[in-house]
C-alpha cells in the first residue's frame, strides 16, 4: 500500500509538472508569435525606409537641375512605371530648357537620354514677349541602381577638389 501511495504521489507530482510545463510551452509559443510579428514589422519599416530615399533624391535632383528663369508647373510619376516621370514647366528661352535637360542627365540620377516631349511658345502681353511651355520625360534611377562611370583607359584619375 505504501508503494501504491508513493506511486500515486509521483503520478500526481508528474501531472502537476506537466500542467506547469504546458503553460510554459504556451507562453513560449505566444512569445515566438509576437517575436515573428515584430520581426515582420521591422522588416516592413526597413523596406519603407529604403523606398523612401528614391522620391527624396528624385525631387532633390530635379530641384538642383533647375536653371535660372525656368519654372516647373507639374511633376507626375507614370502609374505603370514609377521610375518614369513627366515634368511640365515654363521657361523664357530654349537655352534654359536645354540646360535643364543637360543638368538632369549630368546628375547621374536620370537615365540618358532625357526626352523633351513637347515645347509650345505662348505669347505674353508684356516683356519678355513669350514663354515656352514644355514637357520633359525622364527615367529616374535610384542611387543603388547606378553603376560607376567607367574610366577611359589611360585617362588620369579624377581630381576631387583643391589644387
Amino acid at each position: 500500500m505504501k508503494e501504491s501511495a508513493q506511486v500515486d504521489a509521483e503520478i500526481s507530482a508528474a501531472q502537476q509538472e506537466t500542467a506547469r510545463l504546458h503553460s510554459v510551452i504556451q507562453q513560449v509559443q505566444q512569445f515566438e508569435q509576437r517575436r515573428a510579428q515584430l520581426q515582420q514589422r521591422v522588416a516592413l519599416i526597413e523596406q519603407l525606409r529604403k523606398g523612401q530615399t528614391g522620391p527624396v533624391h528624385m525631387l532633390d535632383q530635379v530641384s538642383r537641375a533647375l536653371p535660372p528663369m525656368l519654372w516647373l508647373t507639374e511633376l507626375k510619376q507614370d502609374t505603370k512605371s514609377p521610375d518614369e516621370i513627366l515634368i511640365d514647366g515654363r521657361c523664357l528661352n530654349l537655352t534654359g530648357l536645354s540646360d535643364f535637360v543637360a543638368n538632369l542627365e549630368a546628375s547621374g540620377y536620370f537615365k540618358k537620354s532625357v526626352e523633351i516631349v513637347s515645347t509650345v511658345a505662348e505669347s505674353m502681353t508684356g516683356p519678355p514677349g513669350e514663354l515656352i511651355k514644355f514637357q520633359v520625360r525622364a527615367i529616374f534611377q535610384r542611387p543603388s541602381d547606378q553603376k560607376p562611370a567607367a574610366q577611359k583607359p589611360g585617362a588620369p584619375p579624377a581630381r576631387t577638389g583643391g589644387n
